[in-house]
């Protein structure tokens, strides 16, 4: 960020009402009405500084019927998304609390006056509501599968597995960290048809185990050699048999992965469907699956390659 940018920032931030209006909406999507009465302030004066801030690409909104919903917007460069997580970190306000605390009252008079389901039509994977999670959508879809045998490569602390146990004949879970290994073996102790290994993805020693499906769910991020992880991986698997990679797409932030010990900065689709040809699979698909809304932005790409 250069200077000019930095100073325009923070002048439009020395206003204590915006700084009140950003952090009312980092919390929850909100109308003009809606803010109004949180900060007990008259709307026109509300609708001047959320003209500013959105000016400032600070906050976006979008149309619901007769009303507009304004947010955070956190899509905005890396270096801003850092300098407004310094002020955030470092305020501490009693006027702020109390926007907080009010904030509540506002959110269930206008669940009472629209329903909740109207109010967040065309944004609903955005806002949680009781028992419907993320977690919960996925168990119940998984029970319309039928997996086989499966091979979880890099399976971590076993989350996968356990979700997919209860609908495959068989699951092995491999990952190269005694640690992770040894907790995925706790996590999964009550499932008789999981098995845990310590494994090499670049070299596994599985016998003459065949599968029907390998899954390599982030695995690549850490392969040192991520051909030969791919191509391990179709060695093992069946006649008509199945390989789901999902991981990074190519990106240039080493510095934010350095932490999580990633051995390559992600991969592009034409990468993948390089990986699955030389190892003689064929490509099914190869897909954007998400783009992550706050910086760096990161994507999520997967790889669905079959055996012939």
């Amino acid at each position: 960020m250069d200077l000019a940018t930095a100073s325009s920032v923070l002048r439009l931030l020395a206003d204590p009402t915006r700084v009140r209006l950003l952090a009312l909406l980092e919390r929850e999507e909100l109308t003009v009405a809606e803010l109004a009465a949180v900060l007990h302030l008259a709307q026109p004066r509300v609708s001047t500084h959320l003209a500013k801030l959105k000016e400032a690409e600070l906050v976006r909104d979008r149309r619901a019927g007769v009303s507009a919903y304004y947010r955070a917007n956190a899509e905005t460069d890396e270096h801003l998304q850092v300098l407004l997580k310094s002020l955030r970190d470092n305020i501490d306000d009693a006027l702020l609390r109390e926007d907080a605390e009010r904030l509540p009252g506002v959110l269930a008079q206008r669940a009472s006056e629209e329903g909740w389901a109207d109010t967040v039509a065309g944004d609903m994977e955005r806002h949680y509501s009781p028992g419907r999670t993320w977690e919960t959508l996925a168990r119940s879809l998984l029970q319309l599968l039928e997996t086989g045998d499966v091979l979880d490569i890099a399976s971590g602390d076993g989350i996968t597995a356990e979700l997919l146990a209860p609908h495959a004949h068989s699951i092995v879970c491999v990952d190269s960290s005694e640690r992770v290994v040894d907790a995925a073996a706790q996590r999964l102790k009550s499932f008789h048809n999981v098995e845990v290994l310590k494994g090499d993805m670049h070299a596994l020693d599985l016998g003459e185990r065949r599968f029907d499906l390998v899954l390599m769910l982030h695995a690549l991020t850490y392969a040192e050699h991520p051909a030969t992880a791919v191509a391990e991986a179709a060695r093992l698997l069946r006649s008509g048999g199945r390989l789901l990679a999902v991981t990074l797409g190519k990106h240039d932030h080493r510095a934010v992965v350095e932490p999580f010990d990633h051995r390559n900065l992600g991969f592009s689709h034409d990468e993948l469907n390089g990986f699955a040809q030389k190892a003689g699979l064929e490509a099914m698909s190869c897909t954007r699956l998400s783009r992550e809304r706050k910086a760096p932005y990161f994507e999520v790409i997967s790889l669905l390659a079959r055996k012939p």
